[in-house]
């Protein structure tokens, strides 16, 4: 798995994970790659802040080689990424999704909790979530 920075053409930065550099090419080909903020399918890749090792280390990236990680290690960086990229609202996720979604707030990456009922609601109005576990507790 290899994660770029992107930008959409309205200059809102985000991530795309992606099983190697043609995976990425193709999608952005076929106009699947769209910006969470704004839904503009116009993106670029942008270099990234952090860059680990040299041409030889950034081969294997583009070919998905030397990439060993387990699940567990995934679902820890995943949950790292939503905690850093995500706003916190709590239990309001629910209400504050459907004011995102009737246009009475902003759109935003928000993460947060929701009962049975509220996850029915939000399947109803047509919103998109996703529920992630967290992330089982790792050995140092």
């Amino acid at each position: 798995m290899i994660i770029y920075d992107l930008v959409c053409d309205n200059e809102h930065k985000f991530e795309g994970w992606f099983k190697d550099r043609a995976s990425f090419e193709d999608q952005k080909r076929r106009k699947c790659i769209e910006c969470p903020v704004c839904g503009s399918v116009l993106v670029e890749m942008v270099p990234s802040s952090i860059s680990i090792g040299g041409r030889k280390a950034s081969a294997e990236r583009d070919r998905g080689e030397g990439q060993n990680v387990s699940v567990p290690s995934m679902l820890k960086m995943l949950n790292d990424f939503i905690d850093k990229n995500f706003d916190d609202v709590g239990d309001r996720f629910a209400e504050i999704a459907i004011k995102m979604h009737h246009g009475e707030e902003p759109k935003r990456n928000i993460r947060g909790v929701t009962t049975t009922e509220e996850q029915e609601t939000l399947e109803e109005e047509g919103i998109e979530f996703l529920r992630i576990p967290p992330p089982p507790e790792l050995d140092s």
